[in-house]
C-alpha cells in the first residue's frame, strides 16, 4: 500500500541540505538553519530553516526542536512548539523558528535545530456546557505525585 503524500516545497537557499525522510528511523524530518546566527544570552531571534512548504489543505505542520537542541545549542524554541497551517503557503511563507538563547551560543548553516511532522485537523467539535463533570475527581492539576 502506498502512503505517500507529495509536498510541494520551495528552498529559498542554495547552502542548505534538501529535505528527506528517513524510512525506518521516524517519521519526523529534520529541519536546518539556512543562515549562520550567533547568539548571546538572553538574545531572540527567528532562525531561518530557508524553505516554504504547501501543506494539503486539512493538514498542518507541527514544529519542535530536536532532542538535542538545548544541549548542543543553548537555546529555546520561544513559542515552545510550533503550529503551520495549510494557509501559509505563499511566496515569502519562509518556515522559521523562534528562538531564545539562555548561553552564547553560534548556529551555522545546515546545523539541524529542530524536526517536524505533519499532522491531520482534528475535527470540528461543538462545547456543551454542564453544571457537574461526571468524571472521577483526580485531585486537580499536579496531583499525580512525582514518583
Amino acid at each position: 500500500m502506498n502512503n505517500q503524500q507529495v509536498i510541494q516545497i520551495k528552498y529559498h537557499s542554495k547552502e542548505i541540505e534538501k529535505l528527506r525522510y528517513i524510512d525506518g528511523k521516524s517519521d519526523w524530518i529534520d529541519l536546518r538553519a539556512a543562515e549562520n546566527v550567533s547568539l548571546k544570552a538572553g538574545d531572540f531571534t527567528l532562525v531561518s530553516f530557508g524553505i516554504s512548504i504547501k501543506i494539503p489543505e486539512g493538514y498542518e505542520a507541527h514544529v519542535v526542536p530536536r532532542s538535542s537542541t538545548f544541549k548542543n545549542f543553548g537555546i529555546l524554541q520561544a513559542n515552545s512548539y510550533g503550529v503551520i497551517d495549510s494557509s501559509y503557503c505563499g511566496e515569502n511563507d519562509i518556515w522559521r523558528m523562534p528562538v531564545y538563547a539562555v548561553r552564547d551560543t553560534k548556529i551555522h548553516v545546515n546545523d539541524r535545530i529542530a524536526q517536524f511532522r505533519i499532522m491531520e485537523n482534528q475535527p470540528q467539535i461543538v462545547f456543551e456546557e454542564v453544571e457537574r463533570m461526571e468524571g472521577k475527581d483526580r485531585g486537580g492539576f499536579g496531583s499525580t505525585g512525582t514518583k
